[in-house]
């Protein structure tokens, strides 16, 4: 390599890392904008200047603008008057930034993300243990923000888009289900999965099951509030203590990849379905093969693997450590070894980041 040559790629180097180091400021400003309810006030309650922006969320005025100069610097807001004195600018969230940031109904929102990623930050003591030791970090140890941020960020998809876009192409499936069909929903988080398939098919029962006792509770208090507790049940145990032969729609969300026994868990997915019945599972949508260029969507997930799915995983004693990349042979690999027959790839439920798979 020729000096030249060197010093561009040493000025590449740079200019990449000089952007991660932005994007982790950038996605801890996104965190505080979102929990401090900030993004929600602009959104729903208008411009504000500084003040009158602190004013209204209880928070305090010289943090808020220094948050709000920060944000519009970012392109996230507008300012009226940028020469103005600093508490005499107003602050304005675009209308088409609204989605991305403030609400948590749009499949455009990616604030939860941020929480996902301060969660882990804060355990970074203990995932530098588990890098050396080789041990890990639970998924309870990451607390409050991991378990809402995952929650919130696929609530959209799960609570709507599942059952308005996507289940409906599985013919079978739809008739099951309007005909009063029984779902076992499994790793189902804080609910909302099971709560989007009670209230898209009012015939149908759900029975959850999920061994976090956090997940557990939250997805009670979202189905009653819901509206739906009636048709939602939610168990704090693992999908093997589910009756052989029960239901008709055996599903899991985005969670194989976290589970220490994987081919354990789709063994008892196997069991719990009905003759006839259909096994479903969703999870990332990444290469079939590793690759050094990958795209955006590889290396976001690389990066939870790295801080949260992996750790987690590798929590448990004896876990395989899937991490978030599982790839398609893999995910072949460990439903040969709990007895289907194949996995086959719904390319009609197409997502950007998530692919659904049938297992027979």
């Amino acid at each position: 390599m020729t000096t030249l040559e060197n010093a561009r790629t040493t000025e590449n180097c740079a200019e990449t890392v000089f952007g991660w180091i932005l994007g982790m400021e950038q996605s801890a400003a996104l965190y505080l904008g979102d929990r401090l309810g900030w993004y929600r006030s602009l959104a729903e309650e208008g411009p504000a200047t500084a003040p009158e922006f602190a004013a209204r969320t209880g928070t305090a005025a010289r943090y808020a603008r220094e948050w709000l100069e920060h944000q519009a610097v970012s392109g996230m807001l507008t300012v009226d008057d940028p020469g103005a004195a600093p508490d005499a600018r107003r602050f304005t969230i675009p209308d088409a930034h609204v989605p991305v940031l403030a609400d948590l109904d749009s499949e455009d929102v990616l604030t939860p993300f941020a929480r996902i990623l301060v969660a882990t930050l804060r355990r970074v003591d203990d995932l530098l243990e588990a890098y050396r030791t080789g041990g890990g970090v639970s998924w309870e140890t990451f607390g409050d923000d991991a378990r809402e941020g995952q929650a919130a960020q696929n609530r959209p998809l799960l609570r709507d888009a599942l059952c308005r876009d996507h289940l409906p192409l599985l013919g079978d499936v739809d008739r099951a289900l309007r005909a009063g069909g029984r779902v076992a929903d499994v790793g189902l988080g804080e609910g909302w999965s099971a709560i989007g398939i009670a209230r898209a098919y009012p015939s149908a029962t759900v029975d959850g099951f999920d061994v976090d006792a956090a997940s557990v509770d939250a997805a009670r208090r979202h189905a009653a509030e819901d509206g739906v507790g009636d048709r939602v049940t939610v168990h704090h145990a693992g999908i093997e203590t589910a009756e052989a032969g029960a239901y008709d729609l055996v599903c899991a969300f985005e969670c194989v990849h976290d589970m220490p026994d994987p081919v354990g868990v789709l063994a008892a997915m196997r069991r719990a379905v009905a003759p006839g019945g259909t096994v479903l599972l969703m999870d990332e949508k990444v290469a079939d093969a590793f690759a050094p260029d990958g795209d955006e969507v590889e290396r976001l997930f690389y990066g939870f693997s790295l801080m949260c799915c992996l750790p987690d995983g590798l929590s448990t004693p004896g876990s395989v450590g899937t991490g978030t990349v599982m790839r398609r042979d893999t995910l072949e690999g460990y439903a040969r070894d709990a007895g289907f027959g194949g996995v086959e790839v719904l390319d009609e439920l197409d997502h950007e980041i998530f692919r659904f798979y049938r297992l027979r």
